[in-house]
C-alpha cells in the first residue's frame, strides 16, 4: 500500500521523504491557505515546489464545478510537472472531465466520493485514483471501511486499474484498517503516519534493553 501525506506543508513532505516510506502527497488550496498561501500564481508555484520535492504523484485540486472551467484549469495544473495528478470532484460535470483526461493522458483524483457507485463511474471514466473519504463516513455513523471493501470486491471482479486511495484518515488504526479492506493508497496528515510507531511494549522493551546494557558495560 502506498502512502501520501495530505499536506501543503514543505517541511512535513520532507520529513515524511527522509522516512523513505513516502510515495505521494495530495493537496488542495483549502491545505495551502493552512500554510499562508493564496493567489493562483503562489498556489501553482508552491505546487511545483512539492512537485520538485516529491517523486511520486502530487493530487492538486481544480476549483471549477463546470466541464469547461475543469478542463482549463485541469490542463493548466497538469503542465506545472509530470507527476501532477488533477483531482476532479465526483459530480456529473466531473466524470465528463475525467474521461476527457483520460483520453488526453493526464491522470485524475476522483475526489469526494461515498458510495460504490459513485466509484464504479469513476472508474469507468478512468480514474487514476478514486478517493472515498473515511473519516467523514465514520462521522455520520455509516462504516467508510465497509466502503473500501466493496469497491475492492467490485474493482477486482471488473478488473478496473483505479486505485483507491483512501482519504479523510483521522488515525494511525484507519491507515491499518485500510490496508486490510483493500486500499491500495492512504493520504493523511504525518502524523497519522508518525503514529504507527507507536507501541507501549517497544517503549519498555527499548528502555530494558538500554538498561542492561549499560549494565553490563558499567
Amino acid at each position: 500500500m502506498k502512502f501520501f501525506v495530505d499536506t501543503a506543508n514543505l517541511e512535513q513532505i520532507a520529513e515524511a521523504k527522509d522516512l523513505g516510506i513516502l510515495d505521494g502527497v495530495t493537496t488542495n488550496p483549502s491545505l495551502m491557505a493552512k500554510e499562508g498561501i493564496s493567489g493562483t500564481d503562489a498556489q501553482l508555484a508552491h505546487y511545483k515546489a512539492i512537485c520538485d520535492l516529491v517523486d511520486g504523484d502530487v493530487s492538486a485540486e481544480v476549483i471549477s464545478t463546470d466541464f469547461e472551467g475543469m478542463v482549463k484549469e485541469g490542463i493548466a495544473l497538469s503542465e506545472i510537472a509530470p507527476n501532477i495528478v488533477v483531482k476532479v470532484p465526483m459530480i456529473k460535470d466531473g466524470v465528463k472531465a475525467i474521461s476527457h483526461f483520460t483520453s488526453q493522458g493526464i491522470k485524475t483524483n476522483c475526489t469526494l466520493v461515498f458510495s460504490a457507485g459513485q466509484a464504479i463511474l469513476a472508474a469507468k471514466a478512468g480514474a487514476t485514483y478514486v478517493s472515498p473519504f473515511i473519516g467523514r463516513i465514520d462521522d455520520i455513523s455509516w462504516d467508510g471501511m465497509n466502503l473500501i471493501e466493496e469497491i475492492a470486491e467490485i474493482y477486482a471482479m471488473q478488473g478496473f486499474e483505479t486505485e483507491i486511495l483512501a482519504a479523510s484518515i483521522r488515525s494511525p488504526k484507519h491507515i491499518v484498517s485500510s490496508a486490510r479492506s483493500g486500499a491500495d493508497v492512504v493520504t493523511c496528515p504525518l502524523s497519522s503516519i508518525l503514529g504507527l510507531l507507536k507501541h507501549p511494549l517497544t517503549d519498555i522493551g527499548l528502555a530494558k534493553f538500554l538498561a542492561d546494557h549499560n549494565k553490563a558495560n558499567s
